[in-house]
C-alpha cells in the first residue's frame, strides 16, 4: 500500500476542513444524528467530517489498493479483499471541543501493515484549529510543519502534565495523588493532539484517566516514539487496531518518567 501517504492525508485534511467550514457555529455542529459504532453519540460535525474522509478513502481504493478501515463513527469496513493494511481514522479527535468551537481538535490518520499499534508505519495529525501538521514515519523520525521533532525535549521534571479522558471525579482523585509531584495540570480535551504537544516538549507528560481506543492512539503513538519520547499502554501493550480494545496510556520524556507518572495516576496498577 505504500505510496504518497502525506499527499493523501493532506487531501483528506482539506476535505475535512471544508466540511467544518460549512458548520461554523455550535448550533450547526452539535445536533445528534445517532450513535456511532464506537458507542458515542454521532453529531453533525462527526458525521460530515467522517463522510469527507471516507470519500477520499473510497478514491484510494478505486486506485486498486485494498485495506481495512477502523473509524470512530463508521466502525470497521473492509475495502477490497484480504490485505494486511489497516487505515485507522479519527476524523475529529476532541469532538467536544470542535462542537463548542474551542480551538483544540484534530484529524488523526494512521497506516499500519499489521493488526496492532506496533505495526503503524505512518502517522498524520492535523490540528484543525491552528493548522499545525504532525507527521511521522516509522524509523524515519517525526516532524511538525516540516521541523524535525526531538530537538526540544520535555523537561526532566513533571512541570506540566496533561490529563485526558477525564471526568470531574477522576480529575479530583488524580489531582490529590499528583499534588507535590507535578507542577501544573492541564486538560486540553484531545488525546492525539495532546500527545503531539509532548512530542515537541510543550508538556512534560500526558496520561489518560480512562481507557482509550486505537483511533485515539495509533497516529499519536508513532509520532511520540519517533520524537524520542516514551509511550506506555499498560492494559494493552500491543494494542489491537480495532474499535473495541481499550487501554490507559501514559507518555513522557523517557521510560523512567512514564513509570513514575503511571504510579501516581494508576495507584492500583
Amino acid at each position: 500500500m505504500r505510496g504518497d501517504w502525506l499527499e493523501f492525508c493532506r487531501a483528506v485534511s482539506a476535505d475535512v476542513t471544508t466540511a467544518l467550514e460549512l458548520l461554523p457555529t455550535r448550533d450547526d455542529r452539535e445536533p445528534v444524528l445517532g450513535r456511532g459504532e464506537g458507542g458515542d453519540d454521532t453529531t453533525r460535525i462527526d458525521a460530515d467530517a467522517e463522510a469527507a474522509a471516507v470519500a477520499q478513502l473510497e478514491r484510494l481504493h478505486a486506485t486498486g489498493i485494498d485495506f481495512r478501515l477502523v473509524s470512530e463513527e463508521l466502525g470497521e469496513r473492509r475495502f477490497g479483499g484480504d490485505s494486511p493494511w489497516v487505515v485507522v481514522l479519527d476524523p475529529i479527535d476532541g469532538s467536544l471541543n470542535a462542537k463548542r468551537c474551542l480551538p483544540f481538535y484534530c484529524l488523526s490518520i494512521a497506516f499500519a501493515d499489521g493488526p496492532t499499534v506496533d505495526d503503524v508505519r505512518f502517522g498524520y495529525i492535523r490540528d484543525l484549529a491552528n493548522g499545525e501538521e504532525w507527521v511521522a514515519e516509522a524509523g524515519a523520525g517525526a516532524t511538525v510543519n516540516g521541523r524535525q521533532l526531538g530537538g526540544v525535549r520535555p523537561k526532566p521534571r513533571l512541570g506540566v502534565v496533561d490529563l485526558e479522558a477525564t471526568t470531574a471525579r477522576l480529575v479530583a482523585d488524580a489531582a490529590d495523588r499528583l499534588d507535590g509531584h507535578v507542577g501544573r495540570i492541564r486538560m486540553m480535551g484531545a488525546l492525539a493532539l495532546a500527545m503531539c504537544q509532548l512530542a515537541d516538549g510543550r508538556v512534560d507528560a500526558v496520561a489518560t484517566l480512562k481507557p482509550s481506543r486505537s483511533v485515539d492512539l495509533a497516529a499519536a503513538a508513532v509520532i511520540v516514539r519517533e520524537a524520542g519520547a516514551h509511550l506506555m499502554l499498560p492494559d494493552a501493550p500491543h494494542l489491537p487496531l480495532d474499535l473495541h480494545t481499550r487501554t490507559r496510556a501514559v507518555a513522557a520524556r523517557d521510560e523512567e518518567q512514564a513509570l513514575r507518572l503511571a504510579g501516581l495516576v494508576y495507584p492500583d496498577g
